[in-house]
Order: structure tokens, then sequence, then C-alpha cells
């Protein structure tokens, strides 16, 4: 590993280790990766997703993310229909039974679980709605209502979204011609007072603003699990616009 290793004592361990109580699951994650890169949810490029789906893995591991068991098992799984593919199918005399697609299981359970997102987000929009209507009154004491310019709405975002953000940052980061060996020099503590004094005097900034004064992968990395912590003690929460697009850390 080209860069900065860093040293996390095994006592210190414990202290850097996030765990997020709406933790999304395999099949969340299979979604985005589908939605992300576009692609036919009826002939998934198996291949594709299971480099990207290991990427990610590695990714929370790196960031000594709590990773259900049901994680790896769907890298299993996924592993497992990828060599399936690969093997040439045996030619068997005589007319009998095609062998079926190795995907199917998988497609079946994706479309299963995309249904019933999409009904949960629904009823979740329509609550919305109805908490944000009034019953139509008058009183002479009410100030009438100003809309200044166009509102942005931003939506609530999926770890996984917060997740790319983090790694297109760590992607970006020029790679180090030595390999050294340091005492990390920033806590998770200092991180979450730098994020606090951020929102001190504005409600809400940028994702990319927070990343872009950083440079060492370490201070990053803690950087981002302060965000994590931070979303896990409702301290702030992110927000997006629209797929793919800013993200917001706002003040809760």
């Amino acid at each position: 590993m080209s860069g900065i290793e860093t040293l996390i004592p095994a006592e210190e361990r414990e202290a850097y280790r996030i765990r997020l109580p709406n933790f999304e699951g395999p099949l969340d994650l299979l979604l985005f990766l589908i939605r992300k890169e576009e692609m036919d949810i009826y002939d998934i490029p198996i291949a594709l997703i299971t480099r990207q789906y290991l990427a990610y893995i590695e990714l929370m591991q790196e960031l000594d993310l709590d990773i259900a068991g049901e994680f790896i098992l769907m890298a299993a799984t996924l592993i497992q229909i990828k060599v399936k593919m690969l093997l040439p199918k045996p030619e068997e005399e005589g007319e009998g039974e095609e062998e079926g697609d190795p995907r199917t299981e998988l497609v079946r359970q994706l479309l299963e679980y995309k249904r019933f997102k999409e009904v949960a987000e629904d009823l979740t929009d329509l609550e919305d709605r109805q908490r944000r209507m009034f019953p139509r009154t008058y009183f002479e004491w009410q100030k009438p209502f100003k809309q200044e310019g166009r509102e942005v709405v931003l939506k609530e975002m999926s770890l996984f979204d917060l997740l790319q953000a983090f790694k297109t940052v760590l992607d970006h980061i020029p790679e180090e011609p030595f390999h050294s060996v340091n005492a990390i020099q920033v806590t998770l503590e200092e991180q979450i007072a730098f994020i606090d004094g951020m929102l001190r005097d504005k409600q809400r900034f940028a994702f990319s603003d927070l990343m872009m004064g950083l440079k060492e992968r370490i201070v990053i990395i803690v950087t981002f699990m302060a965000i994590l912590e931070m979303i896990r003690t409702r301290r702030i929460s992110v927000h997006q616009s629209s797929i793919f697009e800013e993200i917001w850390i706002v003040r809760r």
C-alpha cells in the first residue's frame, strides 16, 4: 500500500469504530450500484458489479465500520455467480432441460426488495407532505409570507451516496512515492469539533468544501468518520437535491 500507513494501538481502535443503527443492507448497496452505473437490473454485468461491490466492502473495512455478516455472504454469492457464468456449459446429449441463468435468484430478490423499498419511500413522502399541510386560516397578526428566491429542496440520502463521495475524494489524492509509518496526528474528537466550528456561523455547508482543504489520507478518513459519528448521534444530517448532486451537511 502506497502513501501513509497508520499505526492504531489495539486499545485505541475501539474509539475509532463507528456503529450506525440504520445501516443499509447488501441489497441496498447492489441497487445503489445498479442505479449509479445505469445497469439493466434484468441483465446485470456480474463481473463489474462484483468488482464495485468488493471495492465498497474494502472501503467500509478501511473506515472500521461494523459490517454485518450478510454483506460478506452477498460478496460470496456474487463471486459464486461470477464463477458459474465463467464455467463452460456441459454439452448434454438429447433434449435436456437447459440450465438457468445463475443471476435469476439474485434478480428476483432485487426486484422484490426494490418494490418494498419504493412503497416505503412513497409512504414516507406522503407522511412528509401531510406534515407540511396546514388548515386554511386567517389572523390579522400573521405576517405575509414572502418567498425569497427559489428554494432548493434537499432530500435525505443513503450511506452509500455518502460513501461514493468519500471514495471520489480518496481517488483524487495523489499517490506518494514513499512509504512511511506514522502515528495518527488527528483524533475523532478534534474533527467533530472542526465540523461543529464550520456549522457555528451557518446552517449548512457543502461536503466538497469540507474535504477541499484536507490533504492527508488519514485526516480525510478520520474527518469522514467524524461525519458518520455526528449523523449517528443526530447532531447533523446529510442531504442532496437530487442523485449524485452536491452533498450538504446540515445542522440539526
